[in-house]
């Protein structure tokens, strides 16, 4: 996909979007529950959309808020439900009527005291934590489409094992939502704001205290602040802003947040490769701004608006490739956590880079390679069987210092924490320590590219037994295994992985396009890459059409 000419550039004047109408459009617009495209649809990351499209509006939420509350019951989940939401245009929006149902249905809600905005990982830590002393079980509700662009809206449920809620929950939370939907919302227990307000269901909290406190349970704040670096943080107008003062102070930090604004057209932004504005805190695009502080900084990151991704800014290398900074930060942590279980996985997605194989190879550790979705890594985190689970796109979470829980969604304030205490204790940054990696195990070249497929094909993608793949060689290679089950895990993949010594490619297709996506990674150079890339597109459309 070529790169659009804006890209890299501040957000021109006319391509932000017009707030007033989007929040408008949430409550005056109505989805059609017989159109596929405006129902309630559960992805890797909860429901999202935008209210102009009709994809997320008020009905959505009433709808889904209202399954939440009956799966809770059905499931005899009585304690508090812990509330985030981040700093789009229609967080707050949502999170008022979620408020509404919620109290309406006896649910004790636990949100940020006055009304601020409170980050992913801020969540899964406190319902972990409240769940070690309390058999009633909370459990928490995320109002955030992530890095998605201003438009649109997004919510997610989060389970009392504190992390995103796996397939059963979600596919029961949908088609209940739907099913209320179909009734014209008469299902729903809904009160007004003001007597939610006025009852003692909605209970102010703080949740940036707690979790500042305990970070130095997890990741070594000591030695940052030893260390004496010169920290830069871009939160990305996101819902880490309330943080970084208070870990400051707390730890005596030299930390700049060269962004404290919060708006929600997020007008600060640099637009991303495609033309849009989008907060995506991998890409080197929308994180031009603070990619151009990097020489002013030791060290610099950002984060997405809900704050559970992250980017890491090296004078010595920009933004550094994520796939790149998790096997930096897996040979780190392996060699510098000595409370934790010798028997603690490497938790990857099928797409991540064989640089972390390689790196687990070199560690002794077993390596556990599980679907795209961070609720893979879910049950690992949770008994500490996995000592770090990380995805390509920037995600990953670890355990606290004694081997314990700490989140179980990701945490993009750790990770870029995590990034200082690397730096402190090695004396290098990420970016120099991963070009030693390179030296080391040889360098690998990532891509990522899309492919036509309409939905039949898409179908049949998702269905694959690897008896359907036919082929011998990849690129010149032996083809070695040709995968649609997760190694790690065993379950399906919903597409296709083939790997050769030295390359491998993916192909999944997507849940709302009319493409399939094929990542590819080689070891023997970019000429080798394209090979892949081209061979495994060809090699798809010949199943596909079989």
């Amino acid at each position: 996909m070529s790169t659009h000419p804006l890209a890299g550039k501040p957000v021109p004047p006319e391509s932000l979007p017009n707030v007033p109408r989007l929040v408008s459009a949430y409550y005056t617009l109505h989805p059609d529950p017989n159109t596929p495209v405006e129902q309630v649809v559960f992805g890797t990351s909860g429901h999202r959309g935008a209210s102009m499209d009709r994809r997320f509006n008020e009905d959505h939420i009433l709808a889904i808020c209202q399954a939440v509350c009956d799966y809770r019951q059905s499931r005899e989940i009585r304690g508090p439900l812990m509330m985030g939401m981040d700093t789009h245009a229609l967080s707050e929006a949502a999170w008022v009527t979620a408020i509404e149902v919620l109290a309406a249905n006896n649910v004790t809600v636990h949100v940020q005291s006055g009304r601020r905005p409170t980050p992913t990982p801020a969540i899964s830590r406190a319902i972990i934590a409240y769940n070690r002393s309390h058999p009633d079980k909370a459990d928490g509700i995320l109002i955030t489409p992530s890095h998605n662009p201003p438009d649109d809206g997004g919510l997610k449920y989060n389970p009392p094992h504190g992390g995103p809620a796996g397939g059963d929950a979600t596919q029961w939370i949908q088609d209940r939502a739907n099913a209320i939907l179909q009734t014209d919302l008469e299902d729903v227990n809904r009160i007004t704001f003001s007597r939610a307000l006025a009852g003692d269901l909605v209970v102010e909290t703080d949740f940036v205290t707690p979790y500042v406190e305990d970070l130095a349970n997890v990741v070594d704040m000591d030695a940052i602040r030893n260390s004496g670096l010169k920290l830069g943080v871009d939160p990305l107008g996101g819902a880490s802003l309330d943080y970084w003062a208070p870990i400051a102070e707390r730890y005596q930090l030299d930390l700049t947040n060269v962004n404290p604004a919060w708006d929600a057209s997020f007008s600060f932004m640099s637009i991303d490769g495609d033309g849009k504005i989008r907060m995506d805190c991998s890409s080197h695009h929308a994180m031009a701004g603070l990619i151009g502080m990097k020489d002013d900084f030791d060290l610099a990151f950002g984060l997405d608006p809900d704050a559970d991704r992250h980017g890491i800014v090296t004078r010595s290398s920009g933004l550094l490739n994520p796939n790149a900074y998790l096997a930096v930060a897996i040979s780190h942590l392996f060699t510098h956590r000595p409370q934790w279980p010798a028997t603690a996985k490497i938790g990857k997605t099928l797409v991540s880079s064989s640089m972390i194989d390689r790196v687990a190879k070199q560690l002794g550790r077993e390596l556990s390679e599980v679907p795209v979705g961070f609720k893979w890594f879910v049950p690992g985190l949770s008994d500490g069987t996995y000592g770090f689970g990380g995805e390509e796109s920037a995600g990953a979470s670890f355990l606290r210092k004694d081997g314990r829980a700490w989140t179980t969604d990701k945490d993009g304030l750790i990770l870029c924490l995590l990034a200082a205490e690397i730096t402190a204790i090695h004396g290098k940054d990420p970016g120099e320590l991963y070009a030693e990696l390179e030296i080391e195990h040889g360098k690998p070249y990532y891509g990522r590219k899309n492919a036509p497929a309409d939905a039949p094909q898409r179908k049949k993608l998702a269905s694959l037994s690897p008896e359907d793949f036919k082929a011998d060689t990849l690129a010149g290679e032996k083809v070695l295994q040709a995968l649609t089950r997760a190694p790690g895990n065993n379950a399906d993949i919903g597409g296709l992985k083939v790997i050769t010594e030295n390359g491998w490619f993916a192909a999944r297709p997507s849940g709302t396009e009319d493409i399939y996506k094929i990542y590819a990674e080689s070891f023997l150079g970019e000429d080798h890459l394209d090979r892949l890339q081209s061979e495994a597109e060809g090699l798809v459309s010949e199943v596909l059409a079989g």
